[in-house]
């Protein structure tokens, strides 16, 4: 079975659907069932976005990618750093 793939709006929309099922009267496991998803993906998500709205969950996300292309540049330059700095002492 194809994994399916799920944006943030998305995750947000499933997890108030969860909520409102669970609100009236539903089992957790059983208002996942209905909104697609396995119970464990339902925690997962609502750790993770569980009382943002749309806007803010694409936000989230748009920051935590530019965060990880930071880190990534950051530990190029720090590895060309070293690597000027041994060229510079003579230890290549």
């Amino acid at each position: 079975m194809a994994r399916k793939r799920y944006t943030p709006e998305q995750m947000v929309s499933v997890l108030r659907q969860v909520e409102v099922l669970v609100a009236n009267g539903k089992a957790t496991d059983q208002a996942c069932r209905e909104a697609g998803i396995v119970e464990q993906t339902y925690y997962r998500w609502r750790k993770e976005y569980g009382g943002l709205k749309v806007d803010q969950a694409k936000r989230l996300k748009e920051l935590e990618q530019e965060n990880s292309k930071l880190k990534r540049l950051v530990a190029e330059l720090s590895l060309d750093k070293q690597v000027l700095e041994d060229l510079a002492r003579g230890n290549f």
